[in-house]
């Protein structure tokens, strides 16, 4: 990477929220973006003489192919790697199908997995490179009736730090991403996709705006996706980046609560915070 004025970066989820900020802000740079998104459609506005919309989902080994081979022959291969795509699966881990708790982990782990073993052969081969791995603070601090989503972060932070060791012999740099609170979609599909997969008759029922809440709650109060992005690209692409960036609403807040409050303390809050403290109650009454 030392002395390259213009990289190849490869983007995952960029339809909306980060990835499309940061695409737009990588193409500022002119660095050559490969902006990807599983609805191609929804990114055709981004394109320019160096940002490149890509059909691809990162679930699908044929649709990370065929990307990965027209990058091969548009710029040679990728120099920087963003595992940007994914979603969040919210609600009580008692209800949620196993198949949609699958899904998650194929998307936020598995996926970014994946490509980073596709792209790291042409990285070997040029003698160095960097990835991006986009997890999230709730990787450090879990929730309630967030399991799934927090456990596939906290998952990528640690297959981030196995790459970090494992690559660095190779001139590949690993940075890991752990945001806060950043403007997206991403609340708003939550909790459609929380209103199609509980069941009225759940045993949560009574405390469902509570779960609605946390489905919501990296929307409020977030920060503005592109200034965000702006920082990001700012520090990847620094001679000597650190290996882990925190930035975002709550994106140093969480972590110290994590390390700062005794267990039974942080969960007292926590139970509290998203109304089981009332669901207790209420069959204790009964």
């Amino acid at each position: 990477m030392k002395g390259c004025k213009s990289w190849v970066v490869l983007i995952t989820g960029c339809s909306s929220g980060l990835g499309r900020a940061l695409a737009i802000e990588f193409a500022k740079q002119v660095h050559i973006v490969f902006a990807t998104a599983r609805r191609v459609e929804d990114i055709q506005d981004l394109a320019s003489a160096v940002l490149i919309p890509l059909q691809l989902d990162v679930t699908n080994a044929v649709s990370i192919a065929t990307a990965l081979e027209r990058i091969k022959e548009e710029a040679g291969g990728v120099d920087l790697l963003v595992n940007n795509a994914g979603f969040g699966l919210m609600g009580p881990i008692l209800e949620l199908p196993l198949k949609e708790v699958r899904l998650q982990f194929e998307t936020n782990v598995f996926g970014p997995l994946t490509l980073v073993q596709a792209v790291t052969p042409y990285m070997v081969k040029k003698g160095g490179g960097r990835i991006v791995n986009v997890g999230s603070v709730s990787g450090v601090l879990t929730s309630p009736f967030a399991g799934p989503y927090c456990a596939s972060k906290a998952a990528l932070h640690s297959l981030s730090d196995a790459m970090r060791l494992e690559m660095a012999s190779f001139g590949i740099e690993v940075i890991t991403l752990q945001p806060g609170k950043i403007s997206s979609n991403f609340g708003e599909t939550a909790a459609r996709i929380l209103k199609e997969l509980i069941p009225k008759n759940s045993l949560y029922a009574p405390i469902f705006q509570y779960i609605e809440m946390r489905a919501r709650a990296s929307q409020l109060d977030a920060e503005e996706s592109t200034k965000f992005a702006r920082k990001v690209v700012a520090v990847v692409t620094r001679q000597k980046p650190p290996s882990l960036l925190r930035f975002g609403k709550n994106s140093l807040a969480m972590p110290f609560y994590k390390w700062a409050f005794p267990t039974p303390l942080l969960d007292s809050v926590l139970r509290r915070l998203f109304g089981l403290h009332l669901l207790r109650h209420r069959f204790t009454k009964n």
